[in-house]
């Protein structure tokens, strides 16, 4: 390790958190309905959509927002489907690419819907660019913008004053799913594209280039719009790439700015939501302790991951070098140990599968961090909206915990946290590794499932179970070092994908609606302070303690004795 790398690293944190509030203020203003400055400019779009889509505005219940989000999800998947299925014969396809195959059709659909962009295809050799554009680029968007409105909504049931009612309202999707992506996506997303042009990064609709080599060979030259889906990729916390080598591609990130500008967008919007948060609760503290607990979590995955891959393979440990440069396998020589460890600790963080090094490659305690990530439940900042309300699931079980210890009703933010509020948190921390664990127990003993693996031993079992937490925690990184575009991988992927994002979502909505309805109580002596650091270690512990003992055992199996047996110089 070395001063320049923690810099980079501390550089980057800073200015997460000097954005946080000024976004996250207007946040705020956009999805409570509040004047902001591009309400003037940008209002006629807002109403538009409302006009064509018969949008009334009335608040919803839960069932119905809920309701709503099912059946646009369901609408989108079966669109971006199709535009794959049909890519032969639509327009904008130079290079004359087939129909995609039916189950990577679904795979794909079913990724991008539910904001994982798992990608078990080659982009640049499967994917026209109406399909680039239309089908997946698209889905970036309103992907992300759902994760906001979700998130959005769950935070309303938990500052809104109710009424006393069994279920409350939450808001309206439409509404929701339009401010967010008018107001905040499509506006960033233009000045980032523009940026990312000028830096180098493609942005066309030409057929792909044949040039000659320096030696005198001929090298296919993929073209595309690069540009526009990759300030959504980053932004939305998407990640998935125009090509196959994903951020570590030169027209997909050119230089160092481009490396540092893409990881800083993946943690830009889930920073601001949670000042968005102590906006909506009326207190700020509220909001930055939960960035407190995500920041801490943050900073001490990135710097073991940092750690691990800057002191090497141990195998190699004995060899005579001048300079000693850390873990290079399967990294980009431009961005090297300190950046790559750092962007694979970001990018799984958040639920973004954008990688600009391949994590089959890092060491073994070095690949643990960016799976348990993934495994905490996107928590540590997390995806658009996804990490926001995520860490708002794990803070009522915070409190429900410290409630058992000094034997009161558990209570947030005045809120009393009673036994529906429980099961359905139960629920959705308990869905996750169900999904996970069965997939991967299933692929582990199946001769389909064995087949698509790059290694034996434990680190085999890694890239398996690597696979199902980063498509249910809907992630979309890879270990890329498994061979995912068969039948059995593109359906029980796709699966995963789906009850990660929507069994999840539903009881988080459910959530909203009971909490909405009810009063808020003043604080009283046995009240536990939820803006303060002693709520930051006790969500921090919940958090981790949920995470480790669920899969202790699947992590031990895995890239914990696959470290035990490097260091006695064992090879898989």
């Amino acid at each position: 390790m070395t001063a320049n790398g923690w810099i980079q690293i501390l550089f980057f944190f800073g200015a997460i958190a000097l954005c946080a509030k000024p976004l996250g203020v207007f946040l705020h203003r956009v999805m409570e309905g509040e004047r902001h400055f591009l309400a003037g400019p940008l209002g006629w779009l807002e109403r538009l959509v409302y006009r064509l889509g018969g949008v009334s505005g009335e608040e919803q219940s839960w069932r119905a927002y809920a309701g709503g989000m099912l059946a646009f999800s369901a609408f989108t998947l079966l669109v971006t489907y199709l535009i794959q299925r049909l890519q032969h014969v639509l327009p904008f396809n130079p290079q004359g690419l087939g129909a995609v195959e039916a189950g990577s059709a679904f795979n794909t659909a079913a990724s991008f819907t539910t904001n994982t962009n798992w990608q078990g295809y080659v982009g640049e050799a499967t994917m026209s660019y109406l399909s680039q554009m239309a089908g997946l680029a698209w889905h970036n968007f309103i992907s992300a913008a759902a994760g906001i409105a979700i998130a959005t909504a769950l935070a309303r049931g938990l500052t809104r004053k109710g009424d006393g009612s069994r279920w409350g309202t939450i808001g309206n999707f439409w509404v929701d799913l339009t401010r967010a992506t008018v107001y905040v996506l499509l506006p960033l997303c233009l000045v980032i594209a523009l940026l990312f042009v000028s830096q180098g990064m493609i942005q066309n609709l030409a057929p792909y280039q044949e040039v000659a080599t320096l030696e005198g060979g001929k090298q296919v030259i993929a073209m595309g719009p690069v540009a526009s889906q990759e300030a959504i990729k980053q932004l939305g916390t998407n990640g998935g790439g125009f090509f196959n080598a994903n951020a570590a591609h030169p027209f997909e990130n050119p230089n160092a700015l481009t490396n540092f500008l893409s990881m800083f967008l993946i943690f830009l919007i889930p920073g601001a939501l949670t000042c968005t948060f102590g906006r909506m609760a009326k207190d700020p503290k509220q909001g930055w302790a939960l960035f407190g607990a995500m920041s801490l979590l943050f900073l001490v995955g990135a710097g073991v991951t940092y750690w691990a891959e800057a002191d090497g393979n141990p195998i190699l440990a004995g060899l005579p070098v001048s300079q000693p440069i850390g873990n290079m396998e399967g990294k980009e020589s431009r961005f090297g140990v300190a950046n790559s460890a750092l962007y694979a600790t970001v990018t799984t963080d958040a639920s973004c599968g954008a990688v600009n090094s391949m994590h089959d490659s890092f060491t073994p305690l070095g690949g643990l961090v960016p799976l348990f990530n993934i495994q905490l439940g996107e928590v540590v900042f997390g995806g658009v909206g996804a990490g926001l309300y995520g860490i708002l699931v794990m803070a009522i079980l915070s409190v429900f915990i410290a409630g058992l210890m000094v034997g009161r009703t558990p209570e947030y933010l005045g809120k009393k946290i009673e036994t529906r509020e429980v099961k359905l948190a139960m629920l959705y921390a308990l869905v996750f590794p169900l999904v996970i664990l069965a997939f991967t127990a299933w692929a582990s003993v199946a001769p389909y499932g064995l087949s698509s693996r790059n290694n034996e031993g434990p680190h085999g079992l890694s890239e398996i179970l690597y696979a199902f937490t980063s498509a249910t925690g809907n992630n979309g990184s890879a270990f890329a070092g498994i061979s995912a575009n068969t039948p059995f991988y593109n359906t029980a992927l796709g699966l995963a994908m789906l009850m990660g994002r929507f069994w999840m979502i539903v009881p988080v909505l459910a959530i909203a609606g009971a909490l909405s309805g009810k009063k808020a109580a003043p604080p009283g002596l046995g009240t536990l302070p939820t803006g303060g650091p002693l709520f930051v270690v006790l969500l921090i512990g919940v958090t981790v303690i949920v995470g480790a003992l669920t899969f202790f055992p699947a992590l031990a199996l895995g890239p914990i004795v696959e470290h035990f047996l490097a260091q006695a110089g064992k090879v898989l």
